[in-house]
């Protein structure tokens, strides 16, 4: 018979009791943090392969991730900070809140409306909570972790203004943008190469993150997510790199005696058959 979530909460129980595993006894909120980040990055690696047809990984993934899930409430029990049930409580809560559309009487059309209805919400929330607690200054950007890797971070924070209407209309505005974007950055490369003052070499670095940070919208206007975009390029740069180096082995050479124009006569190659 399948485990259930009761089962594996009850396991977790046992892992954490005396005589239970010694390691999972130790754990604590902070050891377990880069644990609960990795499984995150080997779910999201997993998507790619479930949306190709092939699940059973990300369905592996997802119980890891759950695993670390059950480890933090487990300790947070322990502790006396909130229980499992608690936490499937509050999210529960905040769902049904979140979708008066769907529980209430408002209305929701599409896709767009629902979201500028929950960033309302979500605004609202945090003003009673900031009342509550004496804070007034809560931003719709708040709930944009600033320790999430920055293409995530940007893609999210231009998400989060689209919603409320702060947003490119066309995608042809976004190319026009990077343009401009360019001829800044290109302008700051020249004045820095002339200066070689340390405040114009941040000046370039600045362009450069304006650069990037234009380009992610182009991917939220595509429905892209460009953290997995850029992670498909990597692994495509590595399968190519790779066969340089395969190449280059197989012909008894080394970079140092090989040039240029040989090493990207072998990254043609490599484009024709990756």
């Amino acid at each position: 018979m399948p485990k259930t979530f009761a089962d594996l909460v009850a396991l977790m129980d046992r892992l954490r009791a005396p005589g239970g595993c010694p390691w999972d006894r130790e754990q604590t909120y902070i050891t377990l943090a880069p644990m609960l980040l990795e499984e995150a990055y080997e779910a999201f690696e997993a998507v790619e392969d479930a949306s190709a047809g092939r699940p059973a990984g990300l369905r592996d993934e997802l119980g890891d991730m759950l695993f670390q899930i059950v480890f933090y409430a487990q300790v947070a029990k322990e502790r006396g900070d909130f229980s499992i049930d608690d936490v499937t409580d509050t999210v529960h809560s905040k769902m049904v809140r979140r979708h008066p559309h769907v529980f209430g009487d408002a209305q929701a059309e599409n896709a767009t409306e629902v979201l500028r209805n929950w960033e309302a919400i979500k605004a609202e929330e945090k003003r009673a909570a900031g009342d509550a607690g004496g804070r007034k200054d809560a931003s719709i950007l708040d709930g944009v972790s600033a320790k999430a890797p920055a293409l995530m971070e940007a893609h999210q924070l231009s998400t989060r203004a689209a919603r409320v209407g702060f947003d490119w209309q066309r995608i042809e505005d976004i190319f026009d943008k990077i343009q401009e974007e360019l001829d800044e950055l290109r302008t700051a490369i020249r004045t820095h190469a002339e200066s070689k003052l340390e405040d114009d070499h941040v000046r370039v670095r600045e362009e450069l993150g304006d650069l990037l940070f234009v380009v992610t919208n182009i991917a939220r206007h595509l429905q892209v997510e460009p953290e997995a975009a850029l992670k498909l390029t990597n692994r495509k740069f590595r399968r190519r790199f790779r066969h340089i180096e395969e190449s280059l082995a197989a012909q008894g050479k080394t970079f140092d005696g090989t040039t240029l124009e040989d090493l990207e006569s072998l990254w043609l190659e490599a484009k024709t058959r990756t």
